[in-house]
């Protein structure tokens, strides 16, 4: 065994595919895993700066491994993905201690030079785009897929929208689509493996065009032995077409759960985003949506604060989350991001409208996540079981095909099974209920 990796993850689930490839990658290498920063022969951060928050989380991060590099020269930290993308050799010039930074088109290399920064004692910085981004082929060992019995696949990486507040165009480069065909080996590998759940990823799946269209890719893998599941994020609702629509209406294998961003509810704050949609025509969507399975649930992602965003212009994204009433909510306030059209913007809201506009949206979505809980209470579910509860030691969790957590008495030996739960209870993120014995 050459030593031992920790790499600390932020951000999204593709940063959490990413991790798993270095893992495994870094394991045909001779590295093991550990959990132990101290431990660890070499430190990857997995980085995120779509969000400010993100991006402070790893610069902190980062601080506090100063000191451990210097109590051990021999420790090899990297910084990969978007900020690594982002800030390039800078990175370096304000961290000194960091020994590798590589963007977002480069970690396939890191397991190549590793032993010329070790041998060479020298820094190393590579975020170069290219016309292809090989790391999106591989396909990471099965023992450090969590959990085992669902795949992350991605599919595209990159953006072509330039929405005005969005560093992903600056960070992942322009849309680059997978072949088709090699997707599809993957899924028919992982479903050899015992693969239940299939997750296709990308920054826009629905303008995914690897040699077929999106609904085109889902109807392949809809027909693949051993798949029970499939899930996809994130959707833009620009690209959401009839055909897109129509694949909840007859692909079985779905789940009846989309994650479809919205942002903001008032035509004029889209139009300031570049989103290329309206309030009214991302109603329409949602409509035509729950026509086609009526059962879907929604999820979203919502910002407050955006520069010129009126007290008005809040009220109509409250409006629309009355309209839709989102199972889940992922809310943020604005902050500025570098090169983005938006950074430019002088912001009049205040950091206390700010605060306050999303305590009041944060509220709301809580109440109606309540209540979308509290009406399934008594009924029976299809859960696929994920693992463990953290907080209850004889209870196991999963998902229903609704993506709502389900917590219920059981034995581990269900992980990775679908199996029927009756929901006994109604909590704010989860349900919980019993195993209906068959």
């Amino acid at each position: 065994m050459k030593g031992f990796v920790k790499i600390f993850t932020y951000g999204c689930q593709m940063n959490d595919l990413d991790t798993q490839k270095l893992y495994s990658e870094l394991f045909k290498r001779g590295y093991a895993r550990t959990e132990e920063t101290t431990k660890a022969d070499i430190i990857i951060l997995n980085t995120c700066s779509v969000r400010q928050k993100a991006q402070e989380k790893a610069f902190s991060n980062l601080g506090r491994l100063k000191l451990l590099k210097r109590r051990t020269p021999s420790l090899i930290i990297a910084v990969v993905g978007c900020v690594a993308q982002q800030e390039g050799t800078a990175l370096i010039e304000r961290m000194p201690h960091v020994d590798i930074v590589l963007g977002t088109h480069q970690l396939h290399r890191l397991s190549d030079i590793l032993g010329e920064v070790r041998q060479h004692k020298a820094h190393f910085v590579d975020t170069m785009y290219g016309s292809c981004i090989p790391s999106i082929d591989i396909v990471p060992e099965k023992s450090f897929m969590e959990p085992p019995h669902r795949a992350y696949i991605n599919i595209m990486q990159g953006c072509n929208n330039y929405c005005s507040y969005c560093i992903v165009p600056y960070v992942r480069g322009r849309e680059i689509s997978r072949n088709h065909t090699s997707i599809l080996d993957e899924v028919r590998l992982h479903a050899a493996r015992g693969v239940k759940e299939i997750f296709l990823l990308g920054q826009n799946v629905n303008s995914y065009a690897g040699g077929v269209t999106f609904p085109a890719l889902l109807k392949e893998v809809h027909t693949i032995e051993g798949i029970e599941r499939i899930r996809f994020t994130t959707s833009h609702p620009k690209d959401v077409n009839p055909e897109f629509i129509g694949c909840f209406a007859t692909l079985a294998k779905i789940c009846s759960h989309i994650h479809l961003p919205f942002q903001a509810g008032s035509d004029t704050v889209l139009k300031a985003m570049n989103r290329d949609y309206t309030k009214k025509g991302y109603l329409e969507l949602i409509h035509d949506l729950s026509e086609a399975r009526a059962d879907i649930v929604f999820s979203a992602d919502v910002m407050v604060g955006f520069p010129g965003e009126t007290q008005g212009d809040f009220e109509q994204t409250l409006d629309l989350m009355q309209a839709v009433r989102f199972d889940v909510l992922y809310s943020f306030k604005y902050s500025p991001r570098p090169k983005t059209f938006a950074a430019g913007i002088e912001d009049g809201v205040t950091p206390e409208e700010k605060r306050s506009r999303l305590h009041i949206l944060q509220t709301l979505q809580n109440t109606i996540s309540l209540e979308n809980n509290q009406a399934r209470v008594g009924r029976v579910y299809d859960v696929l079981v994920d693992g463990t509860s953290p907080r209850q030691e004889d209870q196991v969790y999963g998902r229903t095909t609704h993506n709502t957590i389900v917590n219920f008495i059981g034995s581990t030996s269900l992980i990775g099974t679908t199996i029927r739960v009756r929901v006994l209870r109604a909590n704010k993120n989860s349900l919980t209920g019993e195993l209906l014995r068959p």
